[in-house]
């Protein structure tokens, strides 16, 4: 599919919303399958030290 102009390819075809949505929520999830084990490994490192050092505090 080719585009006469930018704002045509921005436009795409009369269907922007829906094309521009579809791509800014798959790069969404996409982000969020990221992020989620990212911040729970973060989580968890955090939760293991307080308890070693609640253990070691004894």
């Amino acid at each position: 599919m080719s585009f006469a102009s930018f704002g045509d390819f921005l436009a795409m075809g009369h269907h922007a919303l829906y094309v521009w949505s579809a791509y800014g929520i798959c790069l969404t999830v996409l982000a969020l399958n990221v992020a989620a084990p990212l911040l729970a490994r973060k989580r968890y490192l955090q939760q293991e030290a307080r308890r070693l050092r609640r253990e070691n505090g004894k």
